[in-house]
């Protein structure tokens, strides 16, 4: 990569510049698993104002972009109201095009992709799909399976989803982006 070009694809898809942090640090202070992750929210933005090649793709690898729970306590804190979760979430696009994704995320890839997939057929989250599909792709087959049959009895998982109207909506938002991802 070119000198800071993650950080140049960073503020044209998510209008974040990460120029304007001028790590004052409150949004690693507040970030509810910082204690949890390799490289901290402050961290990472100093990373991508160095523009080093090396920085960005350790950026990409990280666990930290998949730890992030984009709960936006960061952005509620920072002077700058610079969009940290946007930042994360677009990081964690480039990863995945670019097969860079942290081992020790495969579940919560799994997740996200899951719920996606949901998303995707049936506009709205289906929560048993998502667990099906969820259970597929990592392979914890049998976690929580002793919490499905309350669920199920109180009315909370259903087997058939619920479907919007716009359906042709719903695949041109989708295909709309793919085509911000290839970007």
């Amino acid at each position: 990569m070119d000198k800071n070009e993650l950080s140049k694809k960073v503020r044209q898809q998510t209008d974040v510049n990460v120029i304007e942090c001028y790590q004052c640090g409150k949004c690693t202070a507040g970030c509810p698993v910082a204690d949890k992750m390799d490289i901290r929210p402050s961290v990472v933005m100093r990373m991508l104002q160095s523009g080093d090649a090396a920085s960005e793709d350790e950026l990409l690898r990280s666990l930290s972009i998949w730890l992030c729970l984009t709960c936006e306590t960061c952005y509620s804190r920072c002077p700058m109201e610079l969009d940290i979760p946007k930042v994360m979430d677009y990081l964690r696009q480039r990863s995945l095009a670019e097969g860079k994704v942290h081992k020790d995320a495969r579940d919560i890839v799994a997740f996200h992709k899951s719920f996606l997939n949901s998303i995707e057929s049936n506009g709205r989250l289906h929560e048993m799909g998502l667990v099906i599909d969820y259970k597929l792709h990592s392979g914890n087959l049998l976690q929580d399976v002793t919490t499905a049959p309350g669920m199920f009895s109180r009315g909370k998982l259903h087997i058939l989803p619920e479907q919007i109207k716009d359906k042709k909506g719903l695949k041109r938002l989708f295909k709309n982006q793919d085509k911000n991802k290839k970007s």
